[in-house]
């Protein structure tokens, strides 16, 4: 096992070559990468359930796991040229943003944004329209679509590993066994995503419009980030190279870029923010609301 390198890997043995795609995939899955952890997020906050937190980032990394393995078995028959060319990567950012924000608007049943609520800003939870239950197969038009965007994990599968294969009938492994060891990390998050999501101290019914809200608002408000990015990295192809450098020999965090930024607004500016704040201005009405009785009674 000492002749696997994750940072340049090369052709070593089949054996080898599968192990390392499969620790790229889970080095992939622990990363932030915007094609992953912002949709994983967004479906497993607003399944609103350990299990189905679980069960969404597994149709999430499955699909992505097929895709990987289409592309890697392509790669190995010296058709990567098809989904590697120049702006691919931007028209992807594209393509998945518009597909966040119609998700994020299918929860919330209309055609409009859904309000932001972040810190600062005046707070109502109460809302009688009630959000919609995600659909099991939107996160896997999400995880087949989001697998098209190229970075350096999958770069490495598609110049390295697959063309290494001894034959046709196993080109497609690599990208299997990368796909493999992402979802073995981006199904845990799923779980505890939705644990997370679930374990409010809350009424199910709350919880459920505060998870789905979260959910529409990270979805669609993320996903515009991804079509702005995405179209100004086509006007303006040296943005998406934009980044800072650091010393650790990871991909993913050898350099934080734009696409670092798009992660922490989509998880954490939008949905970590957004649910917690949502989260407070229950607590604050409920406790009002159990309060007002005794006042009553005084």
């Amino acid at each position: 096992m000492g002749a696997i390198n994750l940072w340049e890997p090369n052709h070593v043995t089949f054996t080898v070559d599968l192990v390392t795609a499969f620790l790229l995939g889970l080095v992939h899955g622990i990363t932030p990468d915007e094609h992953t952890w912002p949709i994983t997020f967004s479906y497993a906050v607003g399944s609103h359930s350990t299990r189905r937190g679980l069960v969404a980032g597994l149709i999430f990394s499955l699909a992505f796991t097929a895709q990987q393995a289409l592309a890697s078995e392509l790669a190995h028959l010296g058709l990567a040229h098809w989904f590697t060319f120049e702006g691919l990567d931007e028209i992807v950012y594209v393509i998945v943003g518009i597909v966040m924000v119609a998700a994020g608007l299918f929860i919330m049943g209309r055609g409009v944004l859904p309000h932001l609520h972040l810190p600062g800003w005046p707070q109502n939870p109460q809302n009688n329209a009630q959000p919609r239950e995600l659909k099991p197969w939107m996160p896997a038009i999400h995880g087949f679509i989001a697998g098209w965007g190229i970075d350096a994990f999958s770069v490495i599968i598609y110049t390295t590993l697959a063309p290494a294969m001894p034959s046709a009938a196993t080109g497609w492994l690599p990208g299997l066994l990368f796909g493999l060891g992402t979802l073995c990390v981006q199904g845990a998050a799923g779980a505890v995503f939705g644990s997370w999501a679930a374990r409010r101290g809350l009424p199910p019914q709350v919880i459920r419009n505060i998870a789905l809200t979260t959910a529409a608002r990270t979805l669609s408000w993320g996903g515009c980030a991804f079509v702005l990015f995405g179209a100004l990295a086509l006007a303006f192809p040296g943005l998406a190279d934009f980044g800072i450098r650091t010393p650790l020999h990871v991909h993913n965090l050898d350099t934080l870029g734009l696409p670092f930024v798009l992660v922490l607004f989509s998880v954490v500016g939008i949905g970590v923010t957004s649910f917690v704040t949502a989260t407070q201005a229950w607590r604050r009405r409920l406790v009002a609301e159990n309060a007002a009785p005794s006042t009553l009674r005084l």
